[in-house]
């Protein structure tokens, strides 16, 4: 996952700080060397590195936390201030036009991710209640304008086109269009190179004194790192750009990009993709990406992530049942199909405090939970209702129906009798508290009740087979 070096590099020269007690500035000083190095080696500019470093020594070294009784927690709350600043401080958000449509203009280097993210941004903002519009002003990409209907086609949103026509003409249509037809938000998907050009400059400033959109979003792969930042100088040199969408953000990225692109342009990110499918889109927040950084999670993402993309009336109806303790092998296939929806599993653990560094040695595999749905479905319909049913001879059907062993059939099976007697307790306490602990349930969609939430945790009794 993206800083993941980062994070485990910065973990270290804090667990120096900590193991320390009382500090001195020279304490201090040797730890911000490493964390200078530590963000070198995640591609960060150099001089955004070394002007940090020196800013956190700067107020680290100061009687407020030299005398402080926990010094080192102090050191990290100065981190976490100064890293949330770098990267912007406040989240970004999109310049709404008082009279509609809103032009949002997307521009980048060829390979960037610009047409699959302006069908992410059109979703996201359809979702936010608006009727956006795409609009195809490619005219030099092989099927570019087809594979922006596609995903169009995929968000719900109408893609306007006219071919290979003059770009800025297109987009010039493509707005009195979208007045007509009462589409609020433009998103115009433009053209882009293998590397920055005169040709390539000169149609994005005639576009943008065509149609002056209220948003110049340049789309740059994180994956390039420092390069990253240096493209986006270009483009805001420029167009004046008025953010960032950074992509690939679930990749194994060092990091350089988000932390130096708005300290190298004064412009913010505002939007991050996290993924390959239409709605690993989410609005870029610095205090959580810091947080994350630090290790210490990033509860509220996880949890508008529950809301967003789990089903509440499903989750509601697992927490009767649960609490009613009738959960049976279908709520577990349902709870995987929910837990999916939220991406790949360390992505989600890690984004609760503490998590972070007890995933560090531990290798989750995200297949594992089609190994888990492949042994339930091998069930039959009676089986999965009535887990007493199954006998040895219906576990050695289900294993070779599965292609799993027998030994992962018995700790499923396991697995759901400490579910069970886990809710039986819980309901054991009394009236007074089930709506407590109905409430908390339902806060938590598609979490409660999961296998890594046993005793024990990843690789405990608790955890998933194959662990």
């Amino acid at each position: 996952m993206a800083f993941e070096g980062l994070s485990d590099k910065l973990s270290k020269a804090f667990k120096k700080l900590r193991n320390k007690g009382r500090l001195n500035e020279a304490d201090v000083k040797e730890a911000m060397r490493e964390v200078r190095l530590a963000l070198l080696e995640a591609d960060v500019n150099y001089k955004v590195a070394k002007n940090f470093t020196n800013k956190v020594t700067e107020r680290a070294v100061g009687a407020d936390v030299m005398e402080s009784l926990t010094p080192a927690q102090m050191v990290i709350k100065i981190v976490n201030e100064e890293l949330t600043s770098l990267m912007g401080g406040e989240t970004a958000r999109i310049n709404f036009s008082s009279h509609p449509p809103t032009v949002i203009m997307l521009c980048g280097l060829q390979g960037s991710g610009k047409t699959t993210h302006a069908g992410k941004l059109s979703k996201m903002l359809k979702e936010q209640g608006h009727r956006p519009m795409l609009a195809a002003c490619d005219i030099y990409r092989p099927a570019a304008i087809e594979q922006l209907k596609v995903v169009g086609g995929k968000a719900n949103v109408p893609v306007f086109e006219m071919g290979k026509t003059n770009p800025v003409k297109i987009a010039k249509e493509a707005v009195k269009h979208a007045r007509d037809y009462g589409n609020d938000v433009i998103i115009l998907d433009t053209a882009g190179r293998l590397h920055i050009d005169e040709e390539l400059m000169n149609e994005l400033k005639n576009i943008k004194a065509e149609v002056n959109p209220q948003e110049i979003l340049l789309v740059i792969d994180s994956m390039t790192g420092q390069d990253a930042v240096n493209v986006a100088n270009s483009f805001n040199d420029l167009l004046d750009i008025s953010g960032v969408i950074l992509t690939k953000l679930d990749g194994d990225t060092r990091g350089g990009a988000a932390l130096s692109v708005k300290s190298v342009t004064g412009k913010s990110i505002k939007f991050a993709g996290t993924g390959e499918k239409l709605e690993d889109l989410e609005a870029f927040h610095p205090d959580r990406m810091a947080s994350r950084i630090l290790g210490m999670g990033d509860v509220l993402t996880l949890i508008e992530e529950a809301e967003s993309k789990l089903d509440q009336k499903k989750a509601e109806q697992m927490a009767e049942k649960m609490l009613r303790n009738k959960m049976d092998f279908n709520d577990l296939l349902a709870q995987f199909e929910q837990i999916k929806k939220m991406g790949p599993l360390k992505g989600i653990l890690s984004k609760i405090p503490g998590m972070g560094k007890q995933l560090e040695n531990v290798d989750i595999d995200d297949r594992q939970i089609d190994w888990v749905e492949a042994l339930i479905l091998s069930m039959t319909p009676q089986e999965r209702a009535n887990p007493s049913l199954l006998n040895v001879s219906r576990k050695k059907r289900i294993a070779a129906g599965s292609g799993r062993s027998i030994e992962e059939v018995n700790r499923l099976v396991k697995q759901l009798e400490q579910m069970q007697k886990m809710m039986k307790k819980m309901n054991s306490h009394g009236k007074n508290s089930k709506g407590k602990k109905k409430k908390i349930m339902k806060n938590l969609p598609g979490l409660g009740g999961t296998p890594w939430g046993g005793q024990g945790g990843p690789g405990g009794p608790g955890g998933f087979p194959g662990f």
